[in-house]
This record gives structure tokens, C-alpha cells and sequence, in this order.
């Protein structure tokens, strides 16, 4: 996506444009079950994200702004169609007006 960038703070991997994220991955030490944190401000992709088997709204108050934690090694887990286009309002969600077009155009 347009001026995404990969991160790595507080020992996880984290996508984000314009130094925001807009997808926490977790860790891959294996501590954690996969799965991701997106942000999903239209009310039917949040209210469906949720319908996920164990999917919550995320912690530390990210929940009241839309974030949902999706885990991914759970039967009934979301296919990566979905999840891509999770990423992609997520992403959309934090980009610039002129990225999300950069995106369109493409």
C-alpha cells in the first residue's frame, strides 16, 4: 500500500503510513496466537469482525476507537480475502487523503 512502512515497537510488527499504524501483527516468538488488530470504522465490517470466534474489541482503549483483535488460529477464523480487505479500511482509516487515492488509482 501506498507509504506503508514495516515497524517494530514493543516487540511487535506493526504496518503504518504516515508514522500511524494501521495493523498491529503480533509477535512470532510464539507467545502470543497469530492474529492481527485493525482499525474498522464502517459499523457493518466492525459488527462482522466481531462476529469472529474470540475476536474482541482491542485493549489499552483502542476498542473505543474501532479497533478489533482478530485471532487467526481459531476455527471459523476469517480467510485472507477478508482479512485483506480488513487491512485495507484500516489502512484507508489512517492514510492521507492522498494516499487512499494514490491507492485507488492503482
Amino acid at each position: 500500500m501506498p507509504g506503508a512502512t514495516e515497524d517494530f515497537p514493543w516487540g511487535e510488527t506493526v504496518a503504518k503510513v504516515n508514522k500511524k499504524v494501521f495493523v498491529f501483527l503480533g509477535v512470532d516468538d510464539g507467545s502470543c496466537p497469530m492474529g492481527l488488530t485493525v482499525k474498522l470504522r464502517d459499523e457493518a465490517a466492525h459488527a462482522h469482525a466481531l462476529t469472529t470466534p474470540g475476536a474482541e474489541p482491542a485493549g489499552y482503549g483502542l476498542g473505543k476507537a474501532g479497533w478489533v483483535q482478530i485471532p487467526l488460529e481459531v476455527k471459523g477464523a476469517p480467510g485472507a480475502e477478508l482479512i485483506c480487505d480488513w487491512v485495507e479500511e484500516s489502512y484507508r482509516t489512517v492514510a492521507t487523503k492522498k494516499l487512499v487515492a494514490e491507492l485507488d488509482a492503482r
